[in-house]
């Protein structure tokens, strides 16, 4: 028996369904890892796989990154946890400030969903309203706020409203269609106490969905003449689109932004920052409570200054490298699945991208769930079989790290024309 097999079924008796997070799972079962390098991980039977899931985004840097490890190591030296205010915590604040000029305060957190609920908190808190708008597919964590219509492993599963969710909390939130500004303003005209609308400036757990043109802008001025705020949810975009997320890219200056994935490399941490007189309403100078023992830990937050450190020293090469990488991977897998006749979509943005099979483009929530799933699933399921690791979901991203070589790129081209020959059958 495969020591993935033994792990897995070994874990089913201690763990709800035998994995931590949904996602992970996939038929018969997960391989479970033994140890990662640069680009690639190692189970625990032996096997090598060039990941593609990055840590769902969090690896920009790749796995073991020299920098980050000795940063970490040269802290742990030090303490590990001292729940008191550090010099360390400042100078992140101030270089997340430097790179992202709309956080002009930055509240260190712990994870992605910490951060958007604290967001949507101080946004009710500094209008006096309750509902917020979310996006059909965006995933902004898996808290009540936000867990109506949510990408990633909610979509995967088909869950539209968790089960244990209040539906006096759910109630307030409205769900408007991605890419469709004048849905948006639509439900404002209609709605008069929204306190914020969140968005993914690119939507990475619906498979990926860039935004339209103008769309991001125009989400900006409907807000604004409507005086509700605009939180942009970049966990997954803060850092991997550029240095100064999506934000910076597509020239939209949000009032809120939540980060997390890249900023530590694989550490956990996260971050949420915005405009001064909406951050002074944190307590405790201000009435909005937020309260973390984990939160702005030294061991986090070194892994996360130096992985901010490593990108900024480094981005004339690393952004463009990894752009002209992804590019290479797209066309390449496109021509393939065109030769092969298989119908189908990619969508890319800088270093993420996604294949759909579908003749149509996807542009939304409802175009992503109309490609076809079980073609999918061949297809993640052979790339595994050729080494090649992605998020078994058809509603997550495709992502590169810079550890990615070209000599992996060509490889993991040869591991997608078998597997999209096996999707042809």
């Amino acid at each position: 028996m495969p020591n993935s097999k033994r792990l897995f079924l070994r874990s089913k008796k201690v763990i709800p369904s035998g994995i931590n997070s949904p996602v992970r799972y996939y038929d018969p079962y997960p391989f479970f890892v033994k140890k990662a390098q640069g680009s690639s991980l190692w189970d625990v039977d032996g096997n090598r796989y060039f990941d593609f899931c990055n840590g769902y985004g969090a690896l920009l840097l790749g796995h073991r990154k020299k920098e980050i490890i000795s940063s970490v190591l040269s802290q742990m030296r030090k303490g590990t946890l001292y729940c008191a205010p550090t010099e360390l915590e400042v100078e992140l604040s101030e270089l997340i400030s430097k790179n992202f000029p709309s956080m002009q305060k930055v509240r260190l957190v712990n994870t992605g969903s910490e951060a958007t609920m604290t967001a949507i908190r101080l946004a009710r808190g500094f209008t006096k309203k309750k509902k917020i708008i979310k996006f059909e597919g965006c995933y902004h964590g898996a808290h009540d706020y936000v867990l109506v219509k949510a990408g990633s492993g909610a979509a995967h599963i088909g869950i539209s409203v968790s089960d244990g969710s209040l539906e006096e909390v759910s109630k307030n939130t409205l769900v408007a269609q991605y890419n469709n500004s004048e849905n948006l303003a639509s439900i404002l005209e209609k709605e008069k106490d929204v306190a914020a609308v969140i968005v993914e400036p690119v939507l990475a757990n619906m498979g990926l969905v860039p935004p339209e043109k103008n769309f991001l802008s125009d989400i900006k001025k409907i807000t604004s003449e409507n005086d509700s705020l605009l939180i942009f949810d970049e966990v997954v975009t803060g850092f991997r689109v550029s240095t100064g997320g999506a934000q910076k890219s597509y020239s939209v200056v949000p009032d809120i932004t939540t980060l997390g994935k890249a900023l530590g490399n694989g550490f956990v941490i996260a971050a949420v920052g915005g405009k001064s007189k909406i951050m002074d309403m944190l307590s405790p100078e201000g009435n909005v409570y937020q309260a973390s023992t984990y939160a702005g830990n030294p061991i986090s937050v070194s892994a996360a200054l130096a992985s901010v450190k490593t990108m900024n020293k480094n981005k004339a090469n690393l952004y463009p490298k990894l752009e002209k990488a992804c590019k290479a991977m797209v066309s390449a897998i496109g021509d393939l699945a065109s030769d092969m006749n298989i119908p189908h979509q990619i969508n890319s943005v800088s270093s993420m991208f996604q294949i759909f099979f579908t003749a149509k483009r996807v542009v939304d929530y409802s175009t992503a769930k109309a490609s076809d799933v079980a073609k999918f699933k061949k297809l993640f399921k052979s790339l595994l079989n050729n080494g090649v690791f992605v998020a078994p979901s058809q509603f997550e991203t495709i992502f590169l790290s810079y550890a990615h070589t070209d000599e992996d790129i060509k490889k993991t081209i040869i591991a997608y024309e078998k597997a999209l020959k096996t999707v042809k059958e």
